[in-house]
Protein backbone atom coordinates (compact mmCIF):
# COMPACT_ATOMS: atom_id res chain seq x y z
CA UNK A 1 0.00 0.00 0.00
CA UNK A 2 1.59 3.24 -1.15
CA UNK A 3 0.52 6.68 0.03
CA UNK A 4 -0.47 9.01 -2.84
CA UNK A 5 1.65 11.94 -3.91
CA UNK A 6 0.03 15.20 -2.90
CA UNK A 7 -0.98 17.78 -5.48
CA UNK A 8 -0.17 21.42 -4.86
CA UNK A 9 -3.14 23.59 -3.97
CA UNK A 10 -3.65 26.89 -2.19
CA UNK A 11 -3.82 26.74 1.58
CA UNK A 12 -7.37 26.50 2.90
CA UNK A 13 -9.02 25.81 6.20
CA UNK A 14 -9.42 22.03 6.54
CA UNK A 15 -12.96 20.73 7.10
CA UNK A 16 -13.18 19.65 10.74
CA UNK A 17 -15.19 16.43 10.10
CA UNK A 18 -12.53 15.08 7.73
CA UNK A 19 -9.77 15.82 10.22
CA UNK A 20 -11.71 14.23 13.06
CA UNK A 21 -12.41 11.06 11.10
CA UNK A 22 -8.76 10.77 10.14
CA UNK A 23 -7.70 11.32 13.77
CA UNK A 24 -10.10 8.57 14.90
CA UNK A 25 -8.68 6.17 12.30
CA UNK A 26 -5.09 6.93 13.37
CA UNK A 27 -6.02 6.41 17.02
CA UNK A 28 -7.56 3.03 16.14
CA UNK A 29 -4.35 2.01 14.36
CA UNK A 30 -2.23 2.99 17.37
CA UNK A 31 -4.49 1.21 19.84
CA UNK A 32 -4.39 -2.03 17.84
CA UNK A 33 -0.75 -1.89 16.74
CA UNK A 34 0.52 -3.93 19.69
CA UNK A 35 -2.08 -6.63 18.99
CA UNK A 36 -1.04 -6.78 15.35
CA UNK A 37 2.67 -7.12 16.14
CA UNK A 38 1.96 -9.79 18.73
CA UNK A 39 -0.14 -11.67 16.16
CA UNK A 40 2.89 -12.03 13.87
CA UNK A 41 4.39 -14.64 16.19
CA UNK A 42 1.12 -16.54 16.74
CA UNK A 43 -0.58 -18.98 14.37
CA UNK A 44 -3.55 -17.48 12.49
CA UNK A 45 -6.66 -18.06 14.57
CA UNK A 46 -9.74 -19.89 13.40
CA UNK A 47 -13.11 -18.14 13.41
CA UNK A 48 -13.37 -18.81 17.15
CA UNK A 49 -11.99 -17.42 19.31
CA UNK A 50 -11.60 -14.13 17.43
CA UNK A 51 -7.98 -13.11 16.93
CA UNK A 52 -8.17 -10.25 19.40
CA UNK A 53 -9.92 -12.14 22.20
CA UNK A 54 -7.70 -15.18 21.69
CA UNK A 55 -4.64 -13.22 22.77
CA UNK A 56 -6.61 -12.00 25.78
CA UNK A 57 -7.78 -15.51 26.61
CA UNK A 58 -4.31 -17.00 26.27
CA UNK A 59 -2.99 -14.44 28.70
CA UNK A 60 -5.41 -15.72 31.35
CA UNK A 61 -4.91 -19.41 30.68
CA UNK A 62 -1.12 -19.58 30.47
CA UNK A 63 1.88 -17.77 31.88
CA UNK A 64 3.07 -16.88 28.35
CA UNK A 65 6.68 -17.53 29.30
CA UNK A 66 7.77 -17.33 25.69
CA UNK A 67 6.78 -13.64 25.66
CA UNK A 68 9.74 -12.92 27.95
CA UNK A 69 12.05 -13.44 24.99
CA UNK A 70 11.28 -9.91 23.76
CA UNK A 71 14.33 -7.72 23.70
CA UNK A 72 14.84 -5.76 26.92
CA UNK A 73 15.25 -2.44 25.13
CA UNK A 74 12.13 -2.82 23.03
CA UNK A 75 9.39 -0.25 23.81
CA UNK A 76 6.28 -2.03 25.10
CA UNK A 77 2.85 -1.52 26.59
CA UNK A 78 2.48 -4.47 28.90
CA UNK A 79 3.77 -7.39 26.86
CA UNK A 80 2.88 -5.94 23.46
CA UNK A 81 5.84 -4.80 21.31
CA UNK A 82 5.41 -1.41 19.66
CA UNK A 83 8.29 -1.56 17.18
CA UNK A 84 8.14 -3.76 14.10
CA UNK A 85 11.09 -6.14 14.46
CA UNK A 86 12.76 -8.57 12.08
CA UNK A 87 10.90 -11.89 12.06
CA UNK A 88 13.14 -14.55 10.48
CA UNK A 89 10.31 -17.11 10.72
CA UNK A 90 6.98 -15.29 11.15
CA UNK A 91 4.06 -17.56 11.99
CA UNK A 92 1.27 -15.29 10.73
CA UNK A 93 2.21 -13.89 7.33
CA UNK A 94 -1.09 -12.02 7.02
CA UNK A 95 -0.31 -10.05 10.17
CA UNK A 96 3.27 -9.43 9.07
CA UNK A 97 2.23 -8.16 5.63
CA UNK A 98 -0.39 -5.91 7.20
CA UNK A 99 2.13 -4.44 9.65
CA UNK A 100 4.67 -3.78 6.90
CA UNK A 101 2.06 -2.16 4.64
CA UNK A 102 0.62 0.08 7.35
CA UNK A 103 4.01 1.14 8.69
CA UNK A 104 5.26 2.10 5.22
CA UNK A 105 2.03 3.93 4.36
CA UNK A 106 2.12 6.10 7.49
CA UNK A 107 5.85 6.78 7.18
CA UNK A 108 5.38 7.94 3.59
CA UNK A 109 2.36 9.99 4.60
CA UNK A 110 4.41 11.75 7.29
CA UNK A 111 7.20 12.40 4.75
CA UNK A 112 4.76 13.97 2.31
CA UNK A 113 3.04 16.06 4.98
CA UNK A 114 6.41 17.33 6.17
CA UNK A 115 7.16 18.56 2.65
CA UNK A 116 3.86 20.47 2.51
CA UNK A 117 3.21 21.85 6.01
CA UNK A 118 6.57 21.92 7.82
CA UNK A 119 8.94 24.90 7.56
CA UNK A 120 12.39 24.05 6.20
CA UNK A 121 15.33 24.26 8.57
CA UNK A 122 16.61 27.80 8.95
CA UNK A 123 19.94 28.69 7.38
CA UNK A 124 22.34 31.62 7.64
CA UNK A 125 25.66 32.75 6.15
CA UNK A 126 28.92 32.39 8.00
CA UNK A 127 31.84 34.81 7.80
CA UNK A 128 33.03 33.13 4.59
CA UNK A 129 29.65 33.44 2.90
CA UNK A 130 28.88 29.75 3.20
CA UNK A 131 25.36 28.54 3.96
CA UNK A 132 25.14 27.20 7.50
CA UNK A 133 22.20 25.16 8.76
CA UNK A 134 20.65 25.95 12.14
CA UNK A 135 21.28 22.63 13.87
CA UNK A 136 19.16 23.56 16.89
CA UNK A 137 16.21 24.22 14.62
CA UNK A 138 16.90 20.98 12.75
CA UNK A 139 16.89 19.03 16.03
CA UNK A 140 13.53 20.42 17.17
CA UNK A 141 11.72 17.32 18.55
CA UNK A 142 8.45 18.50 17.01
CA UNK A 143 9.89 18.13 13.52
CA UNK A 144 9.36 15.15 11.28
CA UNK A 145 12.79 14.29 9.86
CA UNK A 146 12.60 12.45 6.56
CA UNK A 147 14.86 9.62 5.45
CA UNK A 148 18.11 10.98 3.98
CA UNK A 149 21.28 9.61 2.43
CA UNK A 150 24.67 10.82 3.59
CA UNK A 151 28.13 10.18 2.34
CA UNK A 152 29.68 7.54 4.58
CA UNK A 153 32.94 7.08 2.72
CA UNK A 154 32.88 4.11 0.38
CA UNK A 155 29.09 3.77 0.59
CA UNK A 156 25.96 5.71 1.42
CA UNK A 157 24.45 5.12 4.86
CA UNK A 158 20.75 5.61 5.39
CA UNK A 159 19.69 8.08 8.06
CA UNK A 160 16.22 6.88 9.05
CA UNK A 161 15.12 10.18 10.55
CA UNK A 162 11.89 10.15 12.55
CA UNK A 163 11.03 6.66 11.28
CA UNK A 164 13.39 5.42 13.99
CA UNK A 165 10.70 6.19 16.56
CA UNK A 166 8.22 3.81 14.98
CA UNK A 167 4.62 3.87 13.82
CA UNK A 168 3.20 5.33 17.04
CA UNK A 169 5.13 8.57 16.69
CA UNK A 170 4.31 8.76 12.97
CA UNK A 171 0.59 8.40 13.69
CA UNK A 172 0.65 11.00 16.47
CA UNK A 173 2.64 13.44 14.34
CA UNK A 174 0.35 13.02 11.33
CA UNK A 175 -2.72 13.47 13.52
CA UNK A 176 -1.36 16.76 14.83
CA UNK A 177 -0.80 18.08 11.34
CA UNK A 178 -4.24 17.04 10.08
CA UNK A 179 -5.93 18.69 13.06
CA UNK A 180 -3.93 21.86 12.49
CA UNK A 181 -2.18 21.75 15.87
CA UNK A 182 0.78 24.06 16.59
CA UNK A 183 0.39 26.01 13.36
CA UNK A 184 2.48 29.14 13.13
CA UNK A 185 6.26 29.23 12.96
CA UNK A 186 6.99 25.55 12.33
CA UNK A 187 3.78 24.19 10.80
CA UNK A 188 0.97 25.46 8.60
CA UNK A 189 -2.52 23.98 8.23
CA UNK A 190 -2.79 21.41 5.42
CA UNK A 191 -4.75 22.30 2.26
CA UNK A 192 -8.11 20.59 1.80
CA UNK A 193 -6.79 18.30 -0.97
CA UNK A 194 -3.87 17.21 1.20
CA UNK A 195 -6.19 16.56 4.13
CA UNK A 196 -8.55 14.45 2.02
CA UNK A 197 -5.72 12.33 0.63
CA UNK A 198 -4.17 11.86 4.06
CA UNK A 199 -7.53 10.87 5.54
CA UNK A 200 -7.87 8.21 2.84
CA UNK A 201 -4.48 6.77 3.80
CA UNK A 202 -5.45 6.74 7.49
CA UNK A 203 -8.74 4.96 6.73
CA UNK A 204 -7.00 2.34 4.59
CA UNK A 205 -4.42 1.76 7.34
CA UNK A 206 -7.15 1.16 9.91
CA UNK A 207 -9.01 -1.22 7.62
CA UNK A 208 -5.81 -3.17 6.93
CA UNK A 209 -5.07 -3.60 10.65
CA UNK A 210 -8.63 -4.58 11.55
CA UNK A 211 -8.91 -7.01 8.65
CA UNK A 212 -5.67 -8.75 9.70
CA UNK A 213 -6.97 -9.04 13.27
CA UNK A 214 -10.41 -10.24 12.22
CA UNK A 215 -12.08 -7.08 13.55
CA UNK A 216 -13.54 -5.89 10.27
CA UNK A 217 -17.09 -6.95 11.09
CA UNK A 218 -18.29 -10.52 10.75
CA UNK A 219 -20.89 -12.88 12.21
CA UNK A 220 -20.13 -16.57 12.76
CA UNK A 221 -22.31 -19.41 14.06
CA UNK A 222 -20.08 -21.45 16.35
CA UNK A 223 -19.83 -25.22 15.98
CA UNK A 224 -20.09 -25.64 19.76
CA UNK A 225 -23.45 -25.19 21.53
CA UNK A 226 -23.85 -23.11 24.67
CA UNK A 227 -22.17 -25.06 27.52
CA UNK A 228 -24.99 -24.07 29.90
CA UNK A 229 -28.15 -24.76 27.88
CA UNK A 230 -27.14 -26.25 24.52
CA UNK A 231 -28.43 -23.26 22.58
CA UNK A 232 -26.88 -21.92 19.39
CA UNK A 233 -23.97 -19.53 19.87
CA UNK A 234 -23.31 -16.66 17.47
CA UNK A 235 -20.02 -14.75 17.52
CA UNK A 236 -19.83 -11.17 16.24
CA UNK A 237 -16.91 -8.86 15.64
CA UNK A 238 -17.20 -5.20 14.71
CA UNK A 239 -14.56 -2.55 14.19
CA UNK A 240 -14.05 -0.41 17.26
CA UNK A 241 -16.04 -2.71 19.56
CA UNK A 242 -15.35 -5.76 21.70
CA UNK A 243 -16.11 -9.16 20.14
CA UNK A 244 -19.25 -10.76 21.55
CA UNK A 245 -20.89 -14.18 21.66
CA UNK A 246 -24.67 -14.50 22.04
CA UNK A 247 -26.74 -17.51 23.10
CA UNK A 248 -29.96 -17.87 21.13
CA UNK A 249 -31.93 -19.48 24.00
CA UNK A 250 -32.92 -16.28 25.75
CA UNK A 251 -33.44 -15.50 29.42
CA UNK A 252 -33.95 -19.18 30.24
CA UNK A 253 -30.26 -19.84 29.62
CA UNK A 254 -28.61 -20.22 33.06
CA UNK A 255 -25.13 -19.17 31.85
CA UNK A 256 -23.32 -16.71 34.17
CA UNK A 257 -23.27 -13.96 31.52
CA UNK A 258 -25.09 -10.60 31.40
CA UNK A 259 -28.44 -10.30 29.67
CA UNK A 260 -28.54 -8.02 26.64
CA UNK A 261 -31.95 -7.55 25.00
CA UNK A 262 -33.17 -10.80 26.52
CA UNK A 263 -30.17 -12.96 25.61
CA UNK A 264 -26.98 -14.04 27.35
CA UNK A 265 -23.98 -12.23 25.88
CA UNK A 266 -20.27 -12.75 26.59
CA UNK A 267 -17.88 -9.84 26.01
CA UNK A 268 -14.35 -8.94 27.07
CA UNK A 269 -13.23 -10.85 30.14
CA UNK A 270 -16.44 -12.92 30.08
CA UNK A 271 -15.17 -14.59 26.90
CA UNK A 272 -12.45 -16.25 28.98
CA UNK A 273 -15.05 -18.05 31.09
CA UNK A 274 -16.99 -19.06 27.99
CA UNK A 275 -13.89 -20.42 26.29
CA UNK A 276 -12.97 -22.46 29.38
CA UNK A 277 -16.51 -23.87 29.59
CA UNK A 278 -16.52 -24.78 25.89
CA UNK A 279 -13.13 -26.46 26.22
CA UNK A 280 -14.34 -28.51 29.20
CA UNK A 281 -17.48 -29.54 27.30
CA UNK A 282 -15.37 -30.73 24.36
CA UNK A 283 -13.16 -32.72 26.73
CA UNK A 284 -16.23 -34.46 28.13
CA UNK A 285 -17.52 -35.12 24.63
CA UNK A 286 -20.56 -32.91 25.07
CA UNK A 287 -19.75 -30.49 22.17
Amino acid sequence: MTAPTFAIHAEQTAPAPVAQRAAADLLAVREQWGDLLAAISRPPAAEWPPRDSRAFIDGHLADQADEDEHQADEPTIGRMPLVLREHPAPVNLVALDAALDVELALFELADQLAERVQRPVRTSRDEYGRTVRDEEDAADPARWRCVSYRDAGPADAVAHGSRTYGLHWAAVWVEGRLLGEDTGDLFTAPPVRVLDQAAAVARQARQTVERALGRDGRTTTLDDPCPSCGGELTARTQAGEQPAVTCATGEECPAPAPLDRGRRVWRGADLVALYVALDRARSRGEG
